[in-house]
């Protein structure tokens, strides 16, 4: 529950819409709803201004739809990460209304269109096409918290000048993440052309050496960049998580 809807039951109170016992009924779950496999922290959103996300690689679909429809009777928005087009397709069946992005594995319910509330711009870069899925996982979460969201992808250090081609827009964007695999030297190369904030996202992309993305892991934490910060391994959703905060201040 959020702070708007939790004022809408508040003034509907005071104003004689509802009487108390059905105030009381909504307000049940305010904090936490237990239903036997998960207790579901309704307080989030009042808490830290966006609710629970559902990650749902090791959920059954009964286990994800359960948990989405106690939410979103509450909630504007819900999202759901690391989801298969197979088992999206059987939540899809509960939900019609809800989006499906197949490269970012995520889905997104909601139900109206959500206000823009950051400051400026979050700017997703990936390195290479390979690199996309977790740069699309950043840029999802980043829009549906209320951001407005810009994309550019395949613009790694191996061609260089592809980078250099959109000077004007990376200096323009309030907070970059920067998602990348093999030695993971692109966000040095972006917190080198900005005074912002750069979120680093080392993938999993590479060869045998990569060690899963250990490497661009390494190289990110030893960035000579001092405006670089790093999430852990294709962790996309932290990227814009994280950016959505800061671009809240």
């Amino acid at each position: 529950m959020n702070s708007t809807t939790l004022k809408k039951i508040l003034d509907a109170l005071a104003s004689g819409d509802i009487d108390v016992c059905q105030a009381q009924n909504q307000l049940s779950h305010l904090a936490m709803e237990d239903i036997d496999y998960a207790h579901i922290d309704h307080h989030r959103s009042l808490r830290k201004g966006f609710p629970e996300v559902i990650f749902g690689e090791s959920k059954s679909v009964e286990q994800i739809t359960g948990i989405m429809e106690r939410m979103i009777s509450q909630e504007q928005v819900v999202l759901v990460t690391r989801v298969d087009a197979e088992k999206a397709s059987q939540v899809l069946q509960r939900f019609p209304e809800a989006d499906y992005n197949e490269t970012a594995r995520m889905i997104r319910l909601q139900k109206q269109e959500l206000a823009k509330t950051g400051q400026g711009v979050i700017l997703v870069i990936s390195a290479g096409t390979s690199d996309i899925p977790a740069a699309m996982e950043a840029s999802l979460t980043a829009d549906a918290m209320g951001n407005e969201v810009q994309t550019l992808f395949d613009v790694g250090v191996a061609g260089i000048h592809r980078l250099f081609a959109h000077k004007e827009q990376i200096e323009q964007a309030r907070v970059l993440i920067v998602a990348a695999g093999m030695e993971g030297a692109l966000p040095s190369v972006v917190a080198g052309m900005v005074s912002r904030p750069v979120i680093a996202v080392p993938t999993s992309v590479g060869y045998g050496v990569s060690l899963g993305g250990i490497t661009a892991l390494l190289g990110m934490l030893n960035s000579c960049s001092s405006n670089v910060a790093v999430v852990n391994i294709d962790n996309g959703f932290g990227a814009g998580y994280i950016a959505s905060s800061i671009n809240r201040i």
